[in-house]
Parts: structure tokens; sequence; C-alpha cells
């Protein structure tokens, strides 16, 4: 079972920005890249980062920056060490104005 929740309002990430949002006891990173949004965990995989702290590239990466591993936001895959195992990605739509995130709720 999925639950949609807000995130934020549309514009409250700028353009190659990060916003880091807590929603329903996770710490979520989001992401503004090239019109699109993104989100993932905000923790790296590798270390105890903020990845919304993370620098952030045109081409839809993020890098840790605590160790300087590099995310891909769309899948979450590592690509490059230190880190070996994906953070995990979450759908992002955009209604009303509103950027909304999907979640997985369990039970």
């Amino acid at each position: 079972m999925t639950n949609t929740v807000v995130a934020c309002e549309v514009g409250a990430v700028d353009e190659g920005g990060a916003l880091k949002i807590d929603v329903n006891g996770l710490e979520i990173a989001l992401f503004h890249i090239g019109g699109e949004y993104f989100a993932v965990d905000d923790r790296c995989s590798h270390g105890n980062a903020s990845m919304s702290e993370g620098y952030v590239e045109d081409d839809g990466t993020v890098e840790c920056p605590l160790h300087a591993a590099r995310f891909c936001v769309r899948t979450g895959v590592p690509l490059c060490q230190p880190a070996t195992d994906a953070i995990r990605t979450y759908p992002v739509t955009l209604v009303d104005g509103k950027v909304c995130l999907t979640l997985e709720v369990t039970t």
C-alpha cells in the first residue's frame, strides 16, 4: 500500500538545489535538477552523511559531502566508491503547485 504526502510547495527548492524534509518519520533529500524533482533517503548508504548537504550536479547526480561517493538521484544507484549500496528513491509528482512524494506504507 502507498501513501502520497505533500513535501513542499513548488519553488521551495531552487534549481540545482536540495532540501531536507522530514515526512512520516523519514528523512528525505529532495532535489530540483533540470526542472524535475527527485527524492532519495537523506542518509548516504556508506556513511552517516546528509545527502541534502551534498554537491548537486547538473547530470542528475549528488556527491556525498563526507566521502565523495556519487549517486544517481533518479535510481539511487551508487556511481563510484566508496559507496556500494543504493539509497532508496521515492516517486515524485507535482499536484496543484505542490511537490508530492509517494511512500510505501508498512502495516
